[in-house]
């Protein structure tokens, strides 16, 4: 069966804003290992759009190698986008979901091949609530926000975690990756 893998960069105080972050190439070299590594990404419309960011650079390189490498990935991998407002997605390797969330997700689970990476805060809380998501990988970045989207705002209940491993990056960011190892009533 396919992981869901959950993974997402955050302040220290739990907020989910990429300006907020410094995306420096060993970030950049993280995101593309994470991304090499698996066979699709889940998005909503929100980072979907966001990430279109990625698909100039893929004919019209930066110059920053690690920044160029991530964008040819992300352009690469199959990108599966929920969305109740887009009618058609113009980047070749994306498709919208035509099933809800918990349907496509247990059916893509079941189906052979890699990872499933989640990489929107609204898809990530709801999969968590669904108990359908493998792994957490929460990139924690060493800045405070004070505001902004809360990653953990709408979770439904208790969600205990077990720590498989943490990863330190050079800009002061830690990856804490957590398996869940059971939902509390």
């Amino acid at each position: 069966m396919r992981k869901i893998i959950a993974g997402i960069n955050m302040t220290l105080d739990g907020f989910c804003d990429h300006t907020a972050v410094t995306a420096d190439e060993e970030l950049h070299q993280h995101y593309a290992d994470l991304l090499n590594d698996a066979d699709a990404i889940l998005y909503g419309r929100i980072t979907y759009q966001l990430m279109e960011y990625w698909k100039p650079f893929v004919k019209n390189p930066t110059g920053n190698k690690a920044a160029d490498d991530f964008a040819v990935l992300m352009d690469k991998i199959p990108k599966i986008v929920f969305s109740r407002t887009l009618k058609s997605l113009d980047w070749e390797s994306a498709r919208l979901a035509n099933r809800d969330i918990e349907a496509e997700v247990r059916d893509l689970k079941q189906q052979p091949g890699g990872d499933i990476l989640v990489g929107s805060p609204s898809l990530i809380i709801a999969l968590i609530n669904l108990d359908l998501v493998d792994e957490c990988q929460f990139c924690v970045h060493p800045v405070i926000a004070g505001s902004g989207l809360p990653l953990f705002g709408k979770i439904s209940k208790r969600i205990s975690l077990k720590l498989l491993k943490t990863k330190t990056l050079g800009g002061g960011a830690v990856v804490f990756y957590y398996e869940p190892t059971k939902t509390d009533a």
